[in-house]
């Protein structure tokens, strides 16, 4: 995904103000062996890029007064109640360099599940996304986690998922819990009902 910006000489929180009044967001690129430097980004564009998934978990194209580089969106403040994004952070990426980064979960095969076909279980997302380690050319867009042999009582954790080839999952020691199978209080399995018929 490419993203253009620009760089921005003028700093401080009258010159950011003037910048959002204009259309602009400020932002800042940082990483790597040079300088940090501070940029600004169409308003408009980087709002509507932030509502895609991918935006946050791909290398992105940034480029600067023409200038191509390879960054990762690491940081961005939104505003409390205004649709108006303050400032955004972007890191950026070596090649060579494993990364640490989070990647979302997609959950699929829910509805054939034991849990839910035959006891109308409800599964809980407990995480929708993971810390990753991987080479920015294997960072995967999503994980997906499949769902389809989760019975009642039974949670999915890290360790159950299928990494893509070259990501390792980033736990610090924890099997972390993903996703539970529980029913919920006052439901009555198909099972149970048809067994108290018979009584």
């Amino acid at each position: 995904m490419k993203v253009v910006a620009f760089k921005r000489e003028l700093q401080g929180s009258g010159a950011s103000r003037r910048l959002r009044n204009s259309g602009q967001t400020p932002g800042i690129v940082y990483g790597g062996t040079e300088p940090a430097i501070t940029i600004s980004l169409d308003h408009n564009a980087l709002y509507h890029a932030l509502k895609k998934e991918a935006f946050h978990s791909s290398i992105l194209d940034l480029e600067i007064d023409g200038v191509s580089q390879q960054v990762l969106l690491r940081d961005f403040q939104v505003h409390a109640f205004k649709q108006l994004v303050l400032h955004a952070d972007f890191q950026r990426v070596d090649q060579n360099k494993k990364m640490h980064t989070k990647v979302a979960l997609h959950f699929v095969n829910a509805e054939v599940s034991p849990a839910v076909k035959l006891h109308g279980a409800t599964i809980s997302h407990v995480a929708n996304e993971i810390d990753v380690s991987c080479l920015p050319k294997d960072l995967p867009e999503f994980i997906t986690v499949d769902l389809a042999n989760i019975d009642v009582g039974h949670s999915l954790h890290v360790g159950d998922l299928v990494l893509p080839a070259g990501v390792t999952a980033v736990t610090h020691g924890a099997n972390l819990t993903i996703a539970t199978a529980s029913v919920p209080a006052g439901h009555v399995s198909a099972e149970a009902a048809a067994a108290d018929e018979k009584k």
